[in-house]
């Protein structure tokens, strides 16, 4: 594709050498506050909630998480934030921030709401909201718009490598300067096509540059960047750009396009199409290339872009982040520039990121960047502190992730479980195959990194002398292993989005790169906890941020109540859905996630369920489904995905699907075994390869394995009701175009529910089931 990004440089493999530019800090703190007028500032209240504040100095804040999303919350919400619209007491007062105000107008301005009129919450496209901010620390922080933020990282990093990516075989590259000359003749392009103030920009398509630029470019211009999940069906895609009444969208392909083409007539905003990758194959009025899209604002003047970002201010919407709808129509999570900035500041202090003029960080960019979580580690936590993004090929889950790791060598690497679980199952997999003295070596090796990193994690980190061991052992193993994966030089490897298994976790601990997890979610910016590599236990996902506070809603007797949040986070509400705001929120202001979690006595967050997902058994006892299926996994490797089932029924029983190949082009499961799996059905005596031959119970050595497997599960069990009774395995595995994940490989229970109803119903037909002394029938 011919590519129109002004003055992208083709360079050899080799990186060039950096030449850092310096800038004084005081110019941007004095622009930034001239974009404050009317954002009014509020402290939290308690009312009688169990509170836990971190304790931390301004260190303070990472990136996301195992990331929930309020639309998977239940339990009921405050039907009235009756206390919203009241000037908050002297013990929580609110402070209006008094700056020099912008009189720029755009198309569709409305008048600045009276401080008095503005609530923490808003549902309105055009809505402003009060800043939770403090009296001091990091949370009383000058807001700052994204321009600032994207402008001050230019004046201090311009001549750094900002974006790296692949264009055939030849590596292209921009600096900060470059990219962010980009971005606002994106934002002139938009502004030629018609964006409207307030209306969406959707970008359906794998990460690049151009869905950088496009993002960036949206905010810009005043309107509303809009990522959509590319697996999304076209009705997805058309309530999504409906919903948000996108006059523009964004699309990576062919592919991508014939979903936008098929419902581009029910879509009454829609003023142009946009194609970022490959050439078109057809001309249609309204649809154009990247190149042709950049050249229709590359002459156009600074004027009018300048005067919509000087009167942008930090308590306004620049981003919508819309939930996966695994219980209902997916929700636009309205996100502030100050959402965006101050969660970046925090990240970039709590986990100390380098900035580039002493170090530069380097990220790969893979996960969807309609989740937040990509979004904050790619875009705008690189860009506070001068880091590199290089993108990875489109194919990179189906198994090229690992060469541009290898190429990239990132110092920050996130990844959701399955892409620690798929590069374990792979470890094992070429393990099994190596010389006995070989697998000696490594167990020995694993032995003595599982036994030195435990005791380093229980000391908080602090430096001891490793036994001689662990130094043979890093030689001989723990170096080959980052080597191979890429990872050699990356000192913060994160997991989120999703829970981790305990075996997955203590496997690469073993191996000397422990993985940090974090907690958190769309509606909070994506993260509200993180662990360090000084402050972090296993199965915990760490400590809050800085300046954020966590609170327990009805904990019961062991402290385990529903998880709350607070801080300069928490988003302005759902567009357009003031119902739904106002029950995610509590009168307070206090974000309810839905998630269940406890802490421990030295601040460590532990997440025990979500509130939905809890299993209520027809004798009333309360089921979190998760420790439970987990348990079944570890025991019995050949599993791949576990779902608990027992709702309202008289015994728990099991959904189980074993791990297979995956198609590389379709991402569907296939027949065939995976090595590891095959080399298991083996140490059983089962001469099975494929699916077909195990599932249905066709296989009785393999029967016989997970049977005993689930006794041993059941044998740790709290009460008779915590069992399970019966079991099958399906006959594909499940996977996200089958329907049964979402796109962060979250299990979606509901719609699992309704593809194996039949199955569900046969469990309960009868109360026959396999009987074991270990597990006895419960009486009939």
């Amino acid at each position: 594709m011919l590519m129109s990004l002004q003055n992208v440089k083709e360079v050899p493999e080799e990186p060039a050498t950096e030449n850092p530019v310096h800038c004084n800090l005081s110019c941007c703190v004095t622009v930034c506050e001239s974009s404050t007028d009317g954002v009014v500032i509020e402290h939290p209240r308690a009312n009688g909630l169990v509170e836990a504040s971190c304790g931390a100095s301004l260190d303070g804040n990472v990136d996301t998480a195992n990331e929930s999303s309020e639309e998977e919350s239940t339990g009921e919400r405050e039907e009235e934030n009756v206390a919203h619209n009241e000037v908050m007491s002297s013990s929580t007062k609110t402070t209006v921030l008094n700056t020099e105000t912008v009189n720029a107008q755009r198309p569709n301005s409305l008048s600045v709401p009276a401080a008095s009129d503005l609530r923490l919450w808003t549902s309105q496209e055009d809505g402003e909201v009060k800043l939770r901010m403090e009296d001091s620390g990091l949370a009383a922080e000058t807001p700052l718009t994204v321009d600032q933020l994207f402008t001050s990282a230019v004046d201090k990093f311009g001549d750094f490598t900002a974006l790296v990516w692949k264009d055939g075989d030849q590596q292209k590259r921009l600096n900060y300067r470059e990219y962010h000359q980009n971005c606002r003749i994106a934002a002139k392009s938009f502004l030629k096509l018609g964006l409207e103030r307030y209306h969406g920009v959707c970008i359906l398509g794998f990460n690049s540059a151009e869905w950088f630029m496009a993002d960036i470019g949206a905010i810009y211009a005043g309107g509303f960047a809009v990522g959509i999940y590319t697996t999304n069906s076209p009705e997805a895609c058309q309530y999504v750009a409906e919903n948000c009444k996108a006059n523009v969208i964004v699309v990576e392909n062919h592919k991508q396009l014939e979903k936008i083409l098929q419902i581009e007539d029910k879509l009454p905003h829609l003023k142009a199409i946009i194609q970022y990758k490959d050439a078109l194959k057809e001309k249609r009025p309204n649809l154009y290339t990247w190149a042709e899209f950049m050249d229709l604002g590359r002459n156009e003047p600074d004027a009018p872009l300048d005067a919509i970002l000087s009167s942008q201010k930090p308590n306004q919407c620049c981003t919508l982040i819309y939930t996966s709808g695994t219980t209902g129509q997916p929700k636009g999570v309205m996100l502030s520039h100050d959402n965006v900035t101050w969660t970046t500041h925090s990240i970039s202090r709590h986990v100390k990121l380098t900035e580039a003029t002493e170090a530069q960080e380097v990220v790969v960019s893979y996960l969807p960047l309609s989740h937040i979580a990509a979004q904050m580690v790619d875009i705008w936590s690189t860009m506070k502190v001068g880091g590199v993004t290089y993108f990875a090929d489109p194919d990179a889950l189906k198994g090229s992730l690992v060469n541009t790791l290898k190429e990239a060598r990132p110092t920050v690497f996130m990844g959701v479980p399955r892409v620690w679980e798929k590069m374990q199952e792979r470890m094992r997999s070429v393990a099994a195959k190596s010389s006995t003295v070989r697998r000696k070596v490594a167990a020995w090796a694993k032995d003595v990194g599982l036994q030195t990193n435990l005791a380093k994690m229980n000391q908080n980190g602090s430096v001891t002398r490793k036994p001689l061991s662990y130094q043979v052992a890093k030689k001989l193993v723990f170096k080959k292993v980052r080597n191979a994966l890429g990872l050699d030089r990356c000192k913060k490897c994160y997991t989120g989005a999703a829970p981790i298994t305990k075996d997955t976790l203590e496997f690469f601990l073993s191996l000397d790169i422990p993985l940090y997890e974090l907690y958190g979610m769309s509606e909070c910016s994506g993260p509200h906890t993180i662990s360090l590599h000084n402050a972090f236990r296993l199965t915990s996902c760490g400590k809050e941020i800085v300046a954020c506070k966590t609170k327990f809603h009805q904990p019961d007797q062991d402290g385990i109540g529903e998880i709350c949040f607070w801080g300069r986070h928490v988003f302005m509400g759902y567009l357009n859905m003031p119902d739904k705001t106002e029950e995610a929120l509590d009168a307070d202001g206090w974000l309810l996630s839905g998630d269940l979690g406890k802490q421990d006595k030295n601040g460590f967050l532990y997440i025990t369920g979500r509130i939905k997902e809890l299993i209520i058994t027809a004798g009333g006892e309360n089921i979190p489904p998760v420790p439970i299926e987990d348990a079944v996994k570890e025991v019995v490797p050949l599993i791949s995905n576990a779902m608990l089932i027992g709702d309202r029924k008289k015994f728990l029983s099991m959904l189980l699907t074993v791990k297979c190949q995956v198609n590389a082009e379709s991402g569907e499961p296939e027949d065939d075994l995976t090595p590891e799996a095959v080399q298991f059905c083996r140490s059983l005596g089962s001469n099975a390869t494929k699916v077909s031959e195990i599932a249905g119970g066709r296989d009785q050595a393999v029967n016989k394995a997970i049977q005993e497997g689930v006794n041993r599960v059941n044998q740790k069990a709290t009460s008779n009701a915590q069992r399970i009774q019966k079991w099958i395995i399906l006959d594909h595995d499940f996977s996200v175009v089958g329907g049964e994940l979402g796109p962060t490989m979250k299990l979606k229970r509901p719609t699992v529910v309704k593809m194996y109803q039949e199955q569900i119903e046969n469990f309960y037909k009868e109360l026959a089931t396999p009987s074991t002394p270990n597990n006895p029938l419960p009486p009939k």
